[in-house]
C-alpha cells in the first residue's frame, strides 16, 4: 500500500504521540523527523541497554550534540527514560522530545504522569475513509478493520487473526498486566459480545468465569493499551431519566470482528451491524483527536429504552448520530433521533444506513454511511451544515 496522507496532529514543541499498534506511529514520525536521533525500544539490544541503565540517555544526546529532536518509540518500555527527559525539557533549551506509546498503562504507574503536563499529547488511529481516498472501500473495512499494518500486509486476514494475541504476547505477558493469561483470553472472547452495546460487566464475568473486580481490571488494561474505550451516557441538561451504564467500543472493527465467536448460533447480522457501529465509532474518533477543537463523544439512552447511538458535542459540533445496518429507512428507526431533537432542538440529528441515497424524512438526514465516513474530515463539522 502506498504511504498515505495522515491527519495526525503534530504539537509546536515536545509531545507524547500514543495509538494502537500498527497504527502507522512510527511511519508518520520517519516521514516527519527522519534526520532525529532515534531510539527504538523494541530493538531488545536498546532496550536491554536502557532498562539496565535510562541514564545511558544523558550519553547519547551528549554524544549528539547535533541532534535536538530526540524520537523515543515505544517509551512505555522504559518508563524510567521519562525522569530524564523530563530534566532535560526543563533545563535544556532546545531540545524536542517525541516520545510514543501503544499503551499508557506503565507510564501512569511509573509516577511521572506524562511529563507533568510539559508535553502534549497526540493520538494514531486506524486509517479514516478520508485518509484513504478512493482505496476506501466499506465492505473491506467491515471484514478488515482500517489498521494500516492488516491493510498493508500481503495476507490481512491471517495478520488480523495473529494482532490481538501479539498484544497478548508483547504487552500482556510481557509486561506482566494481567496474572491469569488463560482468564484474559476468555475475556476477551466474551467481552467480544458488547462491542456496541451495554458494558454489563457481572455478564462478561459470568463469560469468562472470573470475579467482577478481575473484569474491570481486564477492561482497564484494555483500555489502557488503547485496545477499546468506554462511551459515557450524554447528560448534559436532561429532560429525561437516563442510563448510567456506559457502551463498550474496540478501536478498530476488524479487531471486534477476529475476536467475536462465528458458528450456527451467532447471527451474522448481528456481527455485521456491531462491525458498521464500530466503524463508524473508530471514525468519530479520530475525528475528535484530529481536530483541534476539543469535542467530547457519547450516547444517548433512556431509561425506557430510546436510543441514539451517537452524540458530538463540543465547540464545533452538536449531532446525534443513529446507525443502522439496512439498506432501507424506516419511520420507526427515526424514533431515537426524532426524541433527542425534541429535548435538544439546538442538535443536528443524521441516520445513517446502507443504502446509496441521500434522504430528508421528517426533516431528518439520511446518509448513506460509506458517503459519511468518505466526507468526515478533521476540522470540518462532521453534517452538512443546515
Amino acid at each position: 500500500m502506498n504511504e498515505k496522507a495522515r491527519f495526525i496532529r503534530q504539537p509546536a514543541g515536545s509531545f507524547f504521540l500514543f495509538g494502537p499498534r500498527g497504527t502507522g506511529k512510527s511511519t508518520w514520525l520517519q516521514h516527519h523527523f527522519a534526520a532525529g536521533l532515534w531510539i527504538n525500544l523494541l530493538d531488545p539490544d536498546v532496550h536491554r541497554k536502557l532498562s539496565a541503565q535510562p541514564e545511558r540517555l544523558v550519553a547519547l544526546l551528549d554524544g549528539n550534540p547535533d541532534q535536538r529532536t530526540i524520537i523515543i518509540d515505544e517509551v512505555q518500555k522504559v518508563p524510567e527514560l521519562l525522569t530524564v527527559v523530563h530534566k532535560y525539557i526543563e533545563s535544556q533549551k532546545g531540545y524536542r522530545f517525541i516520545l510514543t506509546g501503544s499503551s499508557s498503562r506503565k507510564l501512569k504507574r511509573s509516577g511521572v504522569d506524562l511529563l507533568a503536563g510539559r508535553a502534549a499529547v497526540s493520538f494514531s488511529h486506524p486509517f479514516m475513509a478520508c485518509e484513504l481516498g478512493n482505496a476506501f472501500s466499506l465492505e473491506d473495512a467491515l471484514q478488515l478493520g482500517t489498521i494500516p499494518l492488516i491493510l498493508a500486509a500481503q495476507q490481512p486476514l491471517e495478520t488480523l487473526a495473529g494482532y490481538v494475541m501479539l498484544y497478548v504476547r508483547e504487552e500482556v505477558m510481557a509486561e506482566g498486566l494481567v496474572r491469569d493469561i488463560g482468564g484474559f483470553s476468555r475475556f476477551l472472547e466474551a467481552i467480544s459480545f458488547s462491542h456496541a452495546s451495554l458494558l454489563n460487566i457481572a455478564e462478561v464475568s459470568r463469560e469468562c468465569e472470573v470475579s467482577r473486580k478481575t473484569v474491570e481490571g481486564y477492561v482497564s488494561v484494555l483500555e489502557d493499551m488503547l485496545l477499546g474505550a468506554r462511551l459515557p451516557v450524554f447528560s448534559r441538561r436532561a429532560k429525561r431519566g437516563l442510563i448510567k451504564q456506559s457502551k463498550f467500543y474496540f478501536s478498530d472493527c476488524g479487531v471486534f470482528r477476529s475476536l467475536r465467536p462465528q458458528g450456527p448460533l451467532d447471527k451474522s447480522e448481528e456481527i455485521d451491524g456491531g462491525a458498521l457501529e464500530g466503524l463508524v465509532y473508530q471514525h468519530l474518533k479520530a475525528w475528535a483527536d484530529y481536530s483541534s477543537t476539543k469535542n467530547t463523544l457519547s450516547f444517548w439512552r433512556t431509561q425506557a429504552g430510546t436510543e441514539v447511538d451517537f452524540v458530538i458535542y463540543g465547540a464545533s459540533a452538536f449531532c446525534a448520530l443513529e446507525v443502522k445496518n439496512s439498506a432501507k429507512v424506516f419511520r420507526k428507526d427515526l424514533k431515537g433521533l426524532k426524541a433527542f431533537r425534541e429535548d435538544y432542538p439546538e442538535s443536528q440529528v443524521a441516520l445513517l444506513y446502507r443504502g446509496k441515497d441521500r434522504l430528508m424524512i421528517d426533516g431528518i438526514l439520511c446518509l448513506p454511511c460509506s458517503t459519511f465516513l468518505q466526507e468526515l474530515t478533521p476540522n470540518q463539522p462532521p453534517l452538512p451544515l443546515p
